[in-house]
């Protein structure tokens, strides 16, 4: 039994080919597109935008989004050719299977719970806080009362301790049964979703870009300094390390895009329809950032971001620097919330498809892998990842991942870049419907980019990334390896 031994081509193709009798094929290059806008825009924007701008890099987070869209793009290039050639479920998973053996894709497919499952959850209670928000400040009601929307590891200032992180929870399991019910009614509801918050966020873009205050952009790059937090954790700021830095924090606005890939197997003519989708939502998506950041940044100066704006700075920035537009604030609130629901969609939908895989390949138990009769998803993956991704929605507080599911997405990055140089050298004869220009020069780049961006994520990050692919190995070779159906073809 080798861990290094690779899933055949053949196999991976005939996979593809008897789809009929498993997932259903129902994604056209519309649903695709709008699919990764659902997930990128969202928590993304809203909140990480203003947090990279106090952090990190002040109104230069404009670059910073221009140096995690190139390092997207060029790992973009690299997934269409891939989802392209290989078109099942699994994205990075599946890939790396058939280019670098059997370990490395445990490992990358260990890595995407961190980036799907962590980051839905943390989305999830985000969620919570924001329709508290908009109780209060939208529908002038009560909130929701403290120990019911809160971890109990969290206590309120007056000292009210948290019990159940409800609303959190609710959104976990509302969008999970929607999964269930069929990936076609799921693509229908985000793209309604997806349509209200694009047009909320050009509505920023067109009546702010009045209000931008020369002074506030002044300097453009700040100079390089130490900003510390309330943490007391210290950020570089200003100058090339705090651009890294931004560009490592609102890379989180960009993860979404590579989930449109671990939905191959259920789109209708995948060679010609994974590529749009998967460059169309990232084209749209980075033109949409860089200006609306620079919009933001316009409004309002980094000090207030520091202290007056918080989780709120978007609709706090409007409120005070754009008089008569308060209903725009409001908006905004709503479109937050919308963007939320559709970030845990494909967050969920993702790390339900990349589980089917696996269970197929016996690296997790084969029930992972079974499809409704009627709905044609696979419903068991969804209810573990419901119970699993709910738990620590209602009961873990948001703030301890963070950037960890951005770190965790660039490793699956680089890998992605370097199965497109492996699978080109060992496939060469293998059909491409789309082909990614300039090998190896374009996937090296993609590496080099995502590992500057890791560099920008510091330490911290590092060890949580080391200490989570610890406790994957000791998974891996406890269950996986004895039950791989690659080195083990006798196991059904």
């Amino acid at each position: 039994m080798s861990i290094w031994k690779r899933k055949p081509m053949a196999i991976l193709l005939e996979e593809a080919s008897e789809s009929e009798k498993g997932l259903k094929r129902t994604l056209t290059a519309w649903s695709l597109v709008a699919l990764g806008i659902g997930a990128i825009i969202g928590a993304g924007l809203f909140v990480r935008t203003a947090t990279a701008a106090a952090q990190n890099a002040g109104p230069s987070v404009t670059i910073g989004f221009i140096v995690a869209a190139i390092g997207c793009a060029l790992a973009g290039l690299c997934y269409a050719e891939l989802s392209s050639s290989i078109p099942i479920s699994g994205s990075a998973y599946t890939y790396t299977y058939a280019t670098m053996g059997e370990l490395l894709a445990w490992i990358i497919g260990w890595d995407l719970i961190l980036e799907y499952a962590v980051g839905a959850a943390t989305v999830g209670i985000a969620w919570s806080e924001y329709l508290n928000n908009l109780l209060v400040n939208v529908l002038h009601m009560s909130p929701i009362p403290y120990e019911w929307c809160h971890s109990p590891f969290q206590t309120s200032g007056d000292g009210v301790s948290g019990i159940i992180n409800l609303p959190a929870f609710f959104i976990v399991v509302l969008i999970s049964l929607l999964l269930i019910k069929g990936t076609q009614e799921s693509a229908f509801v985000n793209g309604i979703i997806v349509v209200a918050k694009v047009a909320i966020v050009v509505m920023i873009i067109i009546f702010g870009w009045n209000f931008i205050r020369p002074e506030n952009h002044t300097p453009y790059i700040p100079p390089s300094s130490v900003f510390t937090d309330e943490h007391g954790v210290g950020h570089s700021f200003g100058g090339v390390l705090g651009i890294l830095g931004a560009a490592g924090t609102v890379f989180f606005a960009f993860i979404g895009f590579d989930a449109v890939s671990t939905a191959a197997q259920e789109t209708i003519n995948p060679k010609k329809n994974m590529p749009i989708g998967i460059l169309g939502s990232l084209a749209v998506c980075t033109v949409l950032y860089i200006l609306f950041a620079h919009v933001l940044t316009g409004l309002e100066s980094v000090e207030f971001f520091r202290t007056g704006g918080k989780e709120a700075s978007v609709a706090n920035a409007i409120t005070s620097a754009m008089p008569g537009y308060e209903w725009l604030a409001q908006f905004v609130t709503v479109a937050i919330l919308a963007g939320f629901s559709s970030v845990i969609l494909v967050m969920l939908l993702g790390q339900s498809r990349v589980f089917y895989s696996m269970g197929k390949d016996g690296l997790l138990p084969k029930a992972f892998a079974d499809v409704h009769p009627k709905f044609k998803t696979p419903y068991k993956a969804n209810l573990v990842i419901l119970l699993i991704v709910g738990v620590f929605a209602a009961f873990i507080p948001g703030d301890i991942v963070g950037d960890m599911t951005s770190i965790g997405t660039l490793f699956a990055f680089i890998l992605v870049c370097i199965s497109v140089i492996v699978l080109r050298k060992t496939e060469p004869d293998m059909p491409r419907q789309f082909k990614t220009p300039l090998v190896p020069l374009v996937p090296i780049l993609g590496v080099v980019v995502c590992l500057a961006m890791i560099y920008g994520l510091g330490w911290t990050n590092w060890a949580r990334l080391g200490g989570w692919l610890v406790l994957g190995l000791i998974f891996y070779f406890a269950y996986s390896k004895k039950n791989s159906r690659l080195n083990n073809p006798d196991k059904k």
